[in-house]
């Protein structure tokens, strides 16, 4: 598989599932944080319902800081990927900030690759250190 490919994954085929808004959502990353918008903690909370002839999929999300210079391309590329997946007619992106993101918010696996520490978030002081 090509890079573009992971940049661009094919429309899903088949039925629409809730699980897919989730798998889309993952591939979506901030261009300047090296971990997908669902780790860092930037989702909020995200649903299908039902509209005429298909899905509406609504995406509550906060971003990293109020004056992100990448909001808008990672707005978009929510948009666009939810937009891909089967039967999805309309794609609502709300972007808030209350309750202020932090780095509580991150997943375990976020902070691990990040260099923080894991139980209260704070920077590593040697995240490669071995115990000894």
């Amino acid at each position: 598989m090509t890079a573009d490919a992971f940049a661009n994954p094919p429309a899903a085929s088949g039925a629409f599932r809730e699980e897919l808004i989730w798998k889309a959502l993952k591939t979506v990353r901030d261009p300047e944080i090296p971990v997908n918008i669902v780790d860092l903690g930037l989702v909020y909370a995200a649903a299908a319902s039902d509209v005429e002839g298909g899905k509406r999929i609504a995406v509550r999300m906060t971003l990293t800081a109020p004056g992100c210079s990448m909001s808008d391309v990672i707005k978009a590329d929510v948009e666009r990927k939810l937009a891909a997946l089967p039967e999805v007619r309309e794609v609502k992106v709300e972007i808030v900030f209350d309750p202020p993101w932090d780095k509580s918010k991150m997943s375990e696996a976020a902070k691990l690759h990040l260099g923080f520490d894991a139980d209260d978030g704070a920077q590593a002081k040697d995240p490669f250190k071995v115990l000894r």
